[in-house]
């Protein structure tokens, strides 16, 4: 860390930072599980809150759905904290399956190596800790603030976005400078992201025997033809790229068609991931699409369409020279971390902090998207915990001081 970067008032907070507590944090989030699909992200809901509460911050949980709450965790107004815009940090406690092939328990943490390892420890139990005790060492210091300093964090990140959907319909109750995204970014200021959406397709046609096909309409077919103008698509976008997010893509992710080999297929479903570009329309997307295979004369004739949007996640764009950006971008160089800024092609719930709610945001965080998350023996090297949380302070004091 370059200590002649900190301020003494700056250095002050940095030295309440509870390093081992940072680690046994990460462990307890770990080992209380959470994973989704499957909607089981209560205990982990309940160690962020009790963590909270026994550091003498206030907690607050409101259920997105039964036995689902979200956690706001708050540095609140009142003593050295002043009323004014705060920092809104943001994280989620559900983790994806363990799925098989671990040499390790999942879901009963170790430390070895200098690493955390367990589901969820760069994606993104890991963070959240770095969040709260970082939290901790701004009210032990007794800091002085101009607004809160928020912790929320929503249930359902890694499926539908029930949470983030909650929480933007009942908004955040007060106004916030900006957003960070405690998500792995291997400490990286990134800046942009894409978004997501999950996009369906029913293509019915006309049952009939194999041995005179052409008295159906084979919805087979059909769908191979409109998978050739999604991958026209794919192609059209990866030729005009974006510096930060590459370009927009898409993945056929399931396709599920036909009754029996002797029948001409009457029905096929195709399940279909879109990768967004900041600003796009996941409706406007299925509908050019449906479009586009009427224009190909792929439908009519026995042969019809139709589509829903089954998720979606916006991405967003924060502008280089915002504050929030110099103020993380310059906390991480002050402690160490990487000195760049970039974009994300993965999603995550700022988008919705950003679109809907128009809260400036980034992501940075401890761990690796690429080489950790969503993988099996994740973990998250403790040094890299350790450089968030001084990060995590110093852009709370570098964004709301006095």
């Amino acid at each position: 860390m370059d200590q002649l970067a900190c301020t003494p008032r700056e250095r002050a907070v940095l030295d309440l930072l509870d390093l081992d507590g940072l680690v046994d944090l990460t462990r307890a989030l770990i080992d209380a599980g959470g994973e989704n699909p499957g909607s089981t992200e209560l205990e982990t809901a309940r160690v962020l809150a009790t963590a909270g509460l026994a550091r003498g911050l206030a907690v607050r949980t409101d259920d997105a759905a039964p036995q689902r709450p979200n956690v706001d965790v708050e540095l609140a107004p009142g003593g050295a904290v002043g009323e004014g815009p705060g920092l809104l940090f943001l994280g989620h406690s559900d983790v994806v399956p363990a799925g098989p092939g671990w040499s390790r328990e999942p879901f009963r943490s170790v430390v070895d190596g200098g690493r955390v390892f367990g589901r969820g420890a760069t994606d993104m139990k890991g963070g959240l800790a770095a969040v709260l005790v970082a939290m901790d060492a701004l009210r032990r210091a007794g800091a002085p603030l101009t607004g809160p300093v928020r912790l929320a964090c929503t249930v359902d990140e890694e499926d539908l976005g029930l949470g983030i959907r909650h929480l933007t319909t009942r908004g955040l109750g007060r106004t916030f400078a900006g957003c960070v995204v405690a998500e792995p970014t291997d400490l990286q200021t990134v800046i942009a992201c894409r978004g997501d959406a999950y996009l369906e397709v029913t293509v019915t046609g006309v049952s009939a025997h194999s041995g005179r096909p052409e008295d159906g309409r084979n919805a087979i077919d059909a769908a191979s033809r409109l998978l050739a103008l999604v991958r026209e698509d794919h192609e059209a976008h990866a030729r005009t790229p974006d510096p930060l997010l590459g370009s927009a893509t898409w993945n056929i992710g399931r396709i599920d068609g036909g009754r029996a080999t002797s029948m001409v297929a009457a029905q096929c479903h195709l399940w279909l991931d879109r990768r967004l570009m900041p600003g796009e329309e996941p409706e406007a997307i299925l509908s050019g699409l449906l479009a586009a295979a009427d224009r190909a004369g792929i439908t009519g004739d026995g042969i019809s369409l139709n589509g829903t949007v089954t998720m979606s996640m916006p991405g967003f764009r924060t502008p280089r020279e915002h504050p929030l950006v110099e103020a993380v971008h310059g906390a991480v160089r002050t402690v160490g971390g990487p000195d760049s800024i970039g974009g994300w092609s993965a999603a995550c719930d700022g988008g919705f902090v950003a679109q809907d709610l128009g809260v400036p945001t980034v992501v940075m965080g401890p761990g690796g998207l690429n080489d950790q998350a969503h993988q099996v023996d994740e973990s998250v090297a403790v040094e890299e915990l350790e450089l968030a949380a001084r990060a995590y302070v110093l852009t709370a004091l570098r964004m709301l001081s006095p």
